[in-house]
């Protein structure tokens, strides 16, 4: 995931509040990832709306589907959640540490 045009639309994805709490969930669940309605039922959200929100993360490539059965089991990208990130990451405070003294004493800013 290099292409600027890929990490825009990845970004974009995320910038709404029930398609990131979704893929936070689905980063939870694992790679065995949940089904659209577990999804709807714990994020209090009407199931056709989150069938959008869902088919947005997919395109965007941050989410797989798998069939299983009559459901579909929706599943966080790990490789691109990864390489998202390690793009995001990559000249990090041109090659140093970007940990200052005050936020590795504070650990509450570490687990965000």
């Amino acid at each position: 995931m290099t292409d600027p045009d890929h990490i825009i639309s990845a970004l974009a994805a995320l910038a709404q509040s029930h398609r990131l709490a979704a893929f936070r969930m689905l980063v939870e669940a694992g790679p065995e990832g949940l089904a659209a309605g577990v999804i709807a039922t714990r994020l209090d959200v009407a199931p056709s709306s989150l069938s959008f929100h869902l088919a947005q993360l997919e395109r965007a490539g941050l989410v797989s589907t798998v069939r299983a059965g009559r459901s579909i089991l929706y599943s966080a990208d790990f490789a691109a959640m990864n390489a998202l990130v390690g793009y995001l990451t990559e000249n990090c405070c041109g090659g140093g540490s970007c940990v200052s003294a005050a936020d590795a004493a504070t650990p509450e800013r570490n687990a965000a």
